[in-house]
């Protein structure tokens, strides 16, 4: 079988990086479908293991915290009719945790939306900062065990909720409805209500959706394992965080947040692959950072 080479690897991890869809690749690349998909997967392991061991100690002051919604296989509303549909087809949400200063993505979680992956999300993000922060959440009831359970009281805890208008009607329903205010709201600590916002990480949920084409609404681009959902998302959090400049601080997240002193190429992270293929083979089941659980 033939290997891809390291430039070959790292063309197409780009493209993936970029938004482009498989089949896309296939067709600018003349790599097959299962050899993209394969390095999809080879990739996001790698891209997982390395957030997981060396994203600790982020030095950040707030943090603000979201999730993003999308669906595997089919919408959740049809899933149980669906035709030999696996065992997480239905939504599938992504736990962002961003530095509001370096915009670094410290801790990410792909599953569902309940309090149990609040709670995982929520011990992992505790676990990578170095100090006390100021925590911004959105309205989720989730939100109020899970960060009293990570963080106890060493926290400045905010709630931010939003209120809405009507629904919107069938003739623009693909349209948000109106945002009527806002109310924020204190949980924990002495949170600083000039910096009680989530508009960083809301930001981030559209870099999202124009970087990962599965999360693209309205196409036939969903995710149809959530295993590749999840490293894909692994695999845009190591773009995003090192490789790709942010546009106002002129450096890459990482390099802000002082996780690293240099900055990445894509053929980086092709080597991540080639070194965790050249590390002799794991027993038992795979579990990494950022990815379901089963």
């Amino acid at each position: 079988m033939n290997k891809l080479t390291a430039e070959q690897r790292a063309k197409i991890l780009r493209l993936l990086c970029e938004g482009m869809s498989i089949r896309a690749i296939t067709r600018l690349t003349g790599a097959s479908k299962n050899t993209v998909a394969k390095l999809l997967i080879d990739a996001g392991k790698a891209c997982a293991d390395y957030h997981d061991a060396d994203v600790r100690g982020v030095k950040a002051a707030r943090v603000q915290v979201d999730e993003v919604w999308s669906f595997t296989y089919a919408k959740q509303k049809n899933a149980a009719a669906a035709k030999a549909g696996p065992d997480h087809a239905g939504d599938t949400w992504t736990w962002t945790a961003i530095d509001a200063d370096s915009k670094m993505i410290v801790s990410y979680l792909v599953g569902g939306r309940d309090a149990e992956y609040a709670m995982w999300f929520m011990d992992d993000l505790a676990s990578r900062l170095a100090s006390r922060v100021q925590l911004t959440s959105d309205g989720h009831r989730a939100y109020l065990e899970a960060v009293e359970g990570a963080f106890g009281c060493d926290l400045d805890h905010a709630q931010l909720v939003k209120m809405y208008g009507a629904t919107a009607t069938a003739t623009v329903r693909y349209s948000l409805a109106e945002c009527t205010g806002i109310k924020k709201i204190r949980r924990e600590g002495s949170p600083d209500f000039e910096h009680v916002s989530t508009s960083y990480v809301e930001r981030q949920n559209l870099t999202m959706r124009m970087h990962m084409r599965r999360f693209t609404r309205l196409t036939n681009a969903f995710s149809k394992k959530v295993e590749n959902h999840a490293h894909a998302v692994a695999l845009h959090m190591m773009y995003y965080n090192f490789v790709r400049i942010h546009k106002t601080l002129r450096v890459t997240p990482a390099m802000a947040a002082g996780v690293t002193d240099r900055l990445w190429e894509i053929a980086d992270i092709a080597m991540l692959v080639e070194q965790a293929e050249a590390k002799p083979g794991k027993r038992g089941p795979y579990k990494k950072q950022g990815q379901i659980s089963n």
